[in-house]
């Protein structure tokens, strides 16, 4: 039996998501409060949206901060899952964001109220630029962590949407039709949508132990078949660990046994290959016909 251990060190973000929080904390006071004096739903669903995601960098932040510390006692992954258990969370803090800025949009159509255009061009534009700004501290990091690309695509959206609101503020100047106000929370409520629900059957399906979508199983059972003195391969699983790191374990049939490199040369090349960084082989020299007879 043999096996390795990632150790790659996290990037540290604790900057960024630093200097993320505190920006949106600020503009999310400030849109409540100019949303309230301009009458504008568009202006208090886009500060329901910015809430909700500085709540998600938030929990990411600290599930990033939880991952790194080292297996103890019962919990002998150390707690690499939570980073997934977050990545849910968020999902579903924005799902109710949209039940909010939804409920919000549909009042304002049976009672529409007069919006002050100008205040909310002038604070959704305000917001374009915090949020791309935000956008951009974690642009590099969104290849390799679903919840820093979750930070990513939320803060991008968000600038998307503000810019969005800019334009119902200046419809509204131009036209004085104040039904296009709670229009605009319809269709920032779709945006969220389209991201939320790709974020979160990612992190199902990673909280499930599936395969993680960028890894071809077929290609990595190819891939060690391949492999000098391998005859067979079984119970092969690969999984995440954490929306960074992932796994795999393998029964290996080798019926003339191997040299001491070859597993160390294999797991490199499967963290090459594939980024798959904690690997564990059972070396066979005959297929064992007793294991795992439950559907592994």
């Amino acid at each position: 039996m043999a096996h390795s251990h990632e150790h790659t060190t996290q990037k540290n973000y604790g900057k960024a998501f630093a200097i993320g929080i505190g920006l949106n904390i600020a503009f999310v006071a400030v849109e409540i409060f100019y949303g309230l004096l301009a009458n504008s739903s568009a202006l208090l669903a886009d500060a329901g949206h910015n809430a909700s995601d500085v709540l998600s960098l938030i929990f990411a932040w600290a599930a990033i901060r939880l991952a790194s510390i080292k297996p103890k006692g019962k919990y002998t992954y150390g707690l690499r899952k939570t980073t997934i258990l977050v990545s849910i969370l968020n999902a579903l803090l924005l799902f109710g964001a949209v039940i909010a800025i939804g409920w919000d949009a549909v009042g304002k159509f049976k009672n529409p109220e007069p919006v002050a255009g100008m205040q909310v061009m002038i604070v959704a534009g305000i917001g374009v630029v915090i949020n791309t700004i935000t956008a951009l501290l974690f642009m590099k990091g969104q290849k390799d962590d679903l919840n820093i690309k979750g930070a990513f695509l939320h803060m991008a959206a968000d600038a998307g949407v503000s810019l969005g609101v800019v334009a119902a503020g200046l419809l509204i100047n131009l036209t004085g039709i104040q039904w296009i106000d709670p229009v605009m929370s319809f269709i920032i409520i779709l945006v969220i949508l389209g991201g939320t629900w790709r974020l979160f059957t990612d992190s199902i399906d990673l909280a499930l132990d599936a395969v993680p979508k960028q890894i071809k199983l077929d290609k990595v059972r190819n891939f060690l078949l391949s492999q000098n003195g391998v005859n067979d391969i079984h119970d092969l699983h690969v999984w995440a660990m954490s929306t960074t790191q992932i796994a795999l374990t393998a029964h290996l049939i080798m019926p003339k046994g191997f040299n001491d490199e070859f597993i160390s040369e294999l797991q490199k090349k499967l963290e090459h290959e594939f980024g798959i960084g904690h690997t564990t082989f059972q070396i066979e020299n005959e297929r064992i016909e007793k294991e795992c007879k439950t559907d592994c």
